[in-house]
């Protein structure tokens, strides 16, 4: 069995160089461009080229994620993008944009490319379409279980990535418009805006208030547990979120899994400590949850007191004096040290400067009282929480520094009178010999030994190498001046760390792709939920889409099936669906695809026309200019016109959940509402829930958009008495 590789994050250099004296196996990273986390640091091209060699020196893989949607004025400059990457010898790009990855695919098909989270694949046939395409890696959808990931590796082929360890998003990952509906700030384009971490109240349909707080706000993953159950289903890679974590972050955490990993290996259990959870706490987290790979209860994945770290607890407040609070301590505490007393009304925080106990000032205290300055109100009662630790700082900074993971070689140094030192060193599949400059010649006085040659060899430095194992083949006394074997070690070593930097060169073809036709349509289209509105709108447009428990009742043939978002199964269909992931499009050999596949480029309309979609549903994220010019550009690169959607009307689907709001209160409807007073349907389905935006979108300039060579409007309705406004206008 092929040992699992441990994927750590790195949002910046130092970052990667925790991940990597951490001791994980592989690091993805993103630039400065197309990649889902554009508040972390992120990587400039020189920057990126010299996180790729120093983490190929270390044997560690580079993956960059290229992982958001691409417009249509920017598909040359991701090109470019690409090109330096394969420059550099990336080892895998991380992709979502179907379009962009069928590019990729036809220019460098030698490339490796991994399936983004963002594409929303969480079934057997999702990861069967990401192998139809090519792909050498699938990162699973979050809300997949252990046994669903057991069956979809059995019946696959290429190699499966799971997260393990971070923030969880509360929608499925790629299928939610939250952020961008409400500031613009789209999570497709990487500027996520977290409103899941903001207040809400739930009430049901009538307006009763059940809850408030941080109701979308889920806890973080830790899986440290239940590593075995990773390595057993089979699964190429465990992979640890936290590109905008600091570097302390990265490497304890990357550590910590390092050590869980290894010790099941080599002990057939996990080997993990109350302190080694503790350490994890300390640098994040907001609680923590085995997550639904572990069948985690519907009503603990959210943490809906509070959104940001929750640290440690170590004490209480006993009362508070003016400027001043006295805290009977738990743990320890010390200067430096960063404090949350978690109020009521409103938490307070602080990096604590001075700390007095027993009347003295002190550095630090393992327990009774303390006191310490504070601005701001809190109560007798109220919880204390270390949200940082400075020593365990100073402590994994220092580790960090200390840069203890080397690269082991082994080397092997023949030496013989009259004859030049000849040199190997050896690492894994990598071996380099060489051979010195001058003759050795017999010692006339005090011979060179066999330690004092093993030991020059040997003396690696700063280098990442060292030689745990080298043998010596000396059978005649010599002499050996000391120099010429500290040329011979560096010589051999440049040549070691030459030969493995290199790559294989990743050849770039032309776009070429076979001609396809397209049935070209002007009509209008609905979906509809139910019965009254089938007859509200069956006479007045060409088209009706229908959830499975309604299409079954209705037999007209202008109607058809619209399959979820997520599946669980893909059922036989006797019409053409309207589908919204990619395992239907492995499913079906003809479809409608939804407005979820987030088409923003032509590139992506051919891809879909090509794998059997009659009617492409633009993305909702599109604005008249860019769906003119990617039209446009349709049409110049193909040479016929593609045949599309755009929904003109609807309530827009914000997010796409696994967790039930509804169910964790034990109501049967009921509406979000946030703190402007704006109120989110949440409608539950067979196998998942959605939560709608608060008010429907309407597009004013339909007869522009017909104008730009869009050729079918659909209305998406959720209750009646929209249909009357909009349909008679």
């Amino acid at each position: 069995m092929k040992k699992i590789e441990l994927l750590a994050p790195a949002g910046n250099m130092e970052s990667l160089k925790a991940a990597i004296y951490g001791g994980c196996d592989a690091v993805y990273v993103g630039g400065k461009f197309f990649g889902a986390r554009s508040f972390a640091g992120n990587f400039s091209l020189d920057e990126l080229k010299e996180a790729i060699s120093f983490a190929h020196l270390y044997g560690v893989k580079v993956y960059v994620t290229v992982n958001i949607l691409i417009y249509e004025n920017e598909v040359k400059a991701f090109e470019k993008y690409i090109d330096a990457l394969v420059g550099m010898h990336v080892d895998a790009v991380i992709m979502q944009d179907l379009g962009m990855i069928h590019l990729v695919r036809t220019i460098y098909p030698d490339l490796e490319v991994h399936a983004s989270t963002q594409m929303h694949t969480h079934t057997l046939e999702g990861v069967l379409f990401a192998e139809s395409l090519g792909l050498k890696r699938a990162v699973l959808a979050r809300e997949v279980d252990i046994d669903t990931i057991q069956e979809i590796k059995k019946n696959s082929n290429i190699e499966l990535e799971v997260f393990g360890h971070g923030a969880l998003c509360m929608s499925y990952s790629g299928q939610c418009l939250m952020s961008s509906l409400l500031g613009g700030r789209s999570g497709n384009r990487g500027t996520c805006a977290q409103c899941c971490r903001q207040m809400y109240s739930l009430c049901t349909e009538d307006g009763k208030k059940i809850d408030e707080g941080y109701l979308l706000s889920t806890k973080d993953l830790n899986t440290l547990p239940y590593i075995g159950a990773f390595i057993e289903s089979g699964i190429s890679s465990l992979k640890i979120e936290g590109r905008m974590k600091r570097p302390e972050y990265v490497y304890k955490v990357t550590q910590l899994y390092r050590k869980a990993i290894d010790t099941y290996y080599k002990e057939g259990k996990v080997s993990i400590s109350e302190n080694d959870i503790l350490e994890l706490k300390k640098l994040f987290n907001r609680n923590f949850t085995k997550g639904y790979l572990f069948h985690e209860q519907n009503d603990k994945i959210v943490h809906p007191d509070r959104p940001n770290h929750m640290g440690i607890q170590i004490g209480k407040v006993i009362e508070q004096n003016n400027h001043k609070v006295t805290i009977a301590l738990e743990e320890t505490l010390s200067r430096q040290d960063g404090i949350r007393i978690l109020n009521d009304k409103k938490d307070v925080g602080l990096t604590v400067s001075v700390l007095y106990q027993k009347g003295n000032s002190v550095p630090s205290a393992e327990g009774g009282k303390v006191t310490i300055p504070i601005k701001g109100t809190v109560s007798k009662g109220d919880l204390v929480i270390k949200t940082t630790d400075f020593k365990q700082l100073q402590t994994i900074r220092n580790e960090i520094k200390q840069e203890n993971r080397k690269v082991n070689i082994e080397a092997h140094i023949t030496l013989k009178e009259n004859e030049r030192m000849h040199l190997i060193f050896k690492e894994g599949i990598y071996q380099v010999e060489v051979d010195s400059d001058s003759i050795i010649e017999k010692a006339e006085k005090v011979p060179t030994t066999k330690e004092m040659i093993q030991k020059s060899i040997c003396k690696l430095g700063s280098t990442v190498y060292t030689c745990e194992k080298c043998t010596v083949e000396l059978n005649t006394p010599l002499f050996v001046p000391v120099v010429e074997l500290n040329t011979l070690r560096r010589k051999a070593i440049s040549l070691l760390e030459e030969k493995r930097l290199i790559r294989k060169v990743v050849n770039k073809q032309i776009y070429k792709v076979p001609d396809i036709k397209v049935k070209i349509e002007e009509q209008i289209g609905a979906f509809v939920q139910n019965e009254m509105q089938y007859e509200q709108v069956k006479d007045k447009v060409n088209y009706i889409y229908a959830e499975p428990f309604l299409y079954t009742k209705l037999k007209d043939p202008k109607v058809f099936l619209k399959l979820p978002g997520v599946m669980r199964h893909y059922p036989e269909c006797n019409t053409i669906p309207l589908i919204s992931e990619v395992g239907s499009l492995y499913s079906y050999k003809k479809s409608y695809t939804d407005a979820s596949f987030g088409v923003v480029n032509s590139y992506t309309i051919y891809l879909l026309h090509l794998l059997g979609s009659q009617r492409v549903t633009l993305s909702h994220e599109l604005n008249l200019y860019q769906i003119e010019k990617m039209l446009k550009a349709y049409k110049e690169r193909y040479q016929h016109a593609p045949n599309t959607e755009c929904i003109v009307y609807g309530t827009v689907e914000a997010m796409l959940l696994k967790y039930n709001p509804l169910k964790a209160h034990h109501i049967k409807d009921g509406n979000l509402i946030d703190r402007f007073g704006n109120k989110y349907p949440i409608l539950e389905k067979e196998n998942y829930n959605i939560l709608y935006h608060y008010e429907p979108s309407f597009k004013e300039n339909i007869e522009e958009i017909k104008k730009a060579g869009v050729t079918n409007l659909r209305y998406n309705f959720l209750k009646e008495k929209e249909i009357a406004n909009i349909l008679n206008l």
